[in-house]
């Protein structure tokens, strides 16, 4: 069961305020060209900062777009889990990573479990996810192993490539 006191009107708007400062801040850019590009009027965007005025979902994703990180992950960060995590993966390879996933991965249940997609059991999630960790942490490893493999190789050629 969710608890209702986490949807509190100041209490997200504050969370939210913390995720978009982060990411305005962490851009490098001024606010005057972000509120510009995001298409919010500069004192707008300084209240919505502040934490004084709720963005909209066009405006967060226009701010967050205009700060230069995935907006569609962040915000999915935001709701799912916390905004520590969405502010902690800002301009990371993993934000985007999880924006291209959590984009794909809706047709790609459909498309593999075909039928079956009505058979998922919401019991499966946390289960699922930890098997989807550890699957991306063995390709990786395997990817590290294939550059090292590749490296050794390249190096007992001397002078590199022979044509």
């Amino acid at each position: 069961m969710t608890k209702m006191a986490l949807f509190a009107e100041q209490q997200v708007r504050a969370d939210l305020a913390r995720l978009l400062l982060a990411a305005v801040e962490a851009s490098g850019r001024t606010r005057c060209d972000i509120a510009r590009d995001a298409q919010i009027h500069k004192d707008a965007l300084r209240r919505v900062l502040a934490g004084e005025r709720s963005a909209s979902l066009g405006e967060a994703l226009r701010i967050l777009a205009a700060s230069g990180v995935a907006p569609h992950a962040h915000l999915l960060l935001f709701l799912v889990s916390s905004g520590d995590h969405a502010i902690a993966w800002l301009q990371s390879d993993l934000a985007q990573f999880f924006e291209d996933f959590s984009g794909e991965l809706p047709s790609a249940l459909e498309r593999v479990l075909g039928n079956q997609v009505h058979d998922v059991k919401p019991r499966w999630a946390k289960g699922t996810a930890h098997r989807v960790a550890r699957l991306l942490s063995d390709h990786i490893d395997e990817l590290e192993r294939k550059d090292a493999l590749l490296g050794d190789v390249f190096a007992g050629v001397e002078g590199g490539h022979r044509g």
